[in-house]
This record gives C-alpha cells, sequence and structure tokens, in this order.
C-alpha cells in the first residue's frame, strides 16, 4: 500500500509560480513511476507530467512543456511539480500518482497508475 499526499496548492495571478509536492510513504520509493495529473471542472482527468524512478526520464504534456519542471528527490520519498508561466487554463485539481509495476517508463494513461494522492487545487486568476 502506497499513500501520496500532495501540498502546495493555493491561489496565483497569471504568470505566477507554485511548487507542488507530493510526499509518498513507502522503503522503494525509487522503484515507483511518477506521474502528476490534473483535472478542470466538466473535464477529464489528463496528464500533466511523469518522471522515471530514477529520475532519469521525464516527459511532460505539450501544454506545460517549456513552463512546468517535475523532479524527484528520493532520499525525502518526494516528487515535485514546480510550474512557472501559469495560465488561467492550468487552473485544476492537480493529482500525484504512482505506478508501482514499472518504474523505468512514464506512462500518459491514468489507468497506468495504481496509487493517487487526494489531490491539490490550483487556481490561477487572469
Amino acid at each position: 500500500q502506497v499513500q501520496l499526499v500532495e501540498s502546495g496548492g493555493g491561489l496565483v495571478q497569471a504568470g505566477g509560480s507554485l511548487r507542488l509536492s507530493c510526499a509518498a510513504s513507502g522503503r522503494t520509493f525509487s522503484r515507483y513511476a511518477m506521474g502528476w495529473f490534473r483535472q478542470a471542472p466538466g473535464k477529464e482527468r489528463e496528464f500533466v507530467a511523469g518522471i522515471t524512478g530514477s529520475g532519469g526520464s521525464t516527459y511532460y504534456a505539450d501544454s506545460v512543456k517549456g513552463r512546468f519542471t517535475i523532479s524527484r528527490d528520493n532520499a525525502k520519498n518526494t516528487v515535485y511539480l514546480q510550474m512557472n508561466s501559469l495560465k488561467p487554463e492550468d487552473a485544476a485539481v492537480y493529482y500525484c500518482a504512482a505506478n508501482t509495476r514499472r518504474h523505468t517508463i512514464v506512462l500518459v494513461t491514468s489507468g497506468g497508475y495504481d496509487y493517487w494522492g487526494q489531490g491539490t487545487q490550483v487556481t490561477v486568476s487572469s
């Protein structure tokens, strides 16, 4: 069983920055690929960014490429999402997710992840 707890969401003006954190339980964090997803009201959950267990590979949705950065600290069992140049369309509930079955690839569909956090709200004012 893996527990994921997100933090760092909040209200920010367009053009601003936020850093989300996701703390994971378990002693084998480096063997989880991690992903960030988001869901806006009335929309489906969408992939934002992912990172392999070692941190050696990352992948981003086109909509956030160049603005968001995913990283991880395996010593702290934590994955981060640095969000810069935020736009109103980035507003959503952000979820972190763990793929404990394969840590060497980044999957972009929610079905590829077996554990989820409770989400953290990001609001961007224009």
